[in-house]
């Protein structure tokens, strides 16, 4: 891809229209280095009169942020311990009680109709699980 086309292509996706122009500018100077274009390197500045660079115009295809895979692993993570280190009624307490797994979420009372017992048994064994579920995180580094 040509650096002229770069430029082009850059002004679409980006929000002001002045960084292609900074970047042409800058692959024009830089033409000794015309094979070399540092991601890192200055372009500009915005309205805020911080330096704009490379990096920061360019469009990623998938925009998940790092807070969003984070996330992800964290889920990830609790699932596990939840399968490892509760028992059978503590599963379905807490599924049902958090809508895991794309479950509708219950109340205690609800519950506690539902599996037959009562609901400060419920509230009980949910303390319980939800205490396991802590230890078990913590243990893990989460």
């Amino acid at each position: 891809m040509e650096k002229v086309s770069i430029c082009f292509y850059l002004a679409q996706k980006s929000r002001h229209e002045t960084v292609a122009n900074e970047i042409l500018m800058l692959l024009r100077a830089n033409k000794k280095y015309s094979k070399e274009v540092s991601l890192f390197e200055p372009i500009g500045v915005d309205k805020d009169g911080e330096t704009v660079s490379l990096v920061d115009v360019i469009e990623m295809e998938n925009k998940e942020t790092l807070e969003t895979i984070i996330l992800k692993q964290d889920i990830k993570e609790l699932y596990e311990a939840f399968d490892s280190c509760l028992k059978d009624n503590e599963k379905t307490i807490i599924s049902m009680r958090y809508g895991l797994k794309g479950g509708k979420e219950y109340t205690q009372r609800e519950i506690a109709d539902l599996m037959g017992i009562s609901r400060s048994y419920v509230s009980r064994l949910e303390k319980k699980a939800l205490e396991r579920l802590r230890a078990e995180l913590k243990k893990n580094g989460v």
